[in-house]
């Protein structure tokens, strides 16, 4: 995998494993682009732990910050790093797939389909 797309996808989870930034996602995608405060007022966060939950999505390119008026910033969600993260964990998937389909279909080859108990009545 390229190592650009493994860094996105390592931010990405890292931004994502907090509960309080994925609930930060989550108010963003329901209503759309909010300031610190509104998000505030939505959530039991407070406004400075906000700020630094945005950071640090903003950090993963999970939001951008766009000036408002009365020099407010809204954040917006951006939704191309989740998909760098879903390309990464499906690359994954194609990896351990392979592997697994070839010992499933060696193991059904020479496991003798006869079960041990029915040997032992013989």
């Amino acid at each position: 995998m390229l190592p650009d797309i493994e860094a996105t996808a390592e931010q990405v989870f890292v931004a994502l494993a907090d509960p309080s930034r994925r609930a930060i996602l989550a108010a963003l995608a329901a209503s759309g682009p909010a300031t610190v405060t509104e998000l505030a007022g939505r959530l039991p966060i407070t406004r400075q732990a906000i700020g630094k939950h945005l950071t640090l999505l903003g950090d993963a390119g999970l939001v951008t910050a766009e000036p408002g008026e009365r020099r407010r910033v809204r954040y917006r969600l951006q939704s191309a790093p989740m998909r760098v993260a879903q390309q990464f964990l499906a690359a994954l998937a194609r990896d351990w797939d392979s592997p697994l389909g070839a010992l499933k279909d060696h193991l059904e080859r020479t496991i003798d389909p006869m079960p041990l108990n029915e040997k032992r009545q013989s």
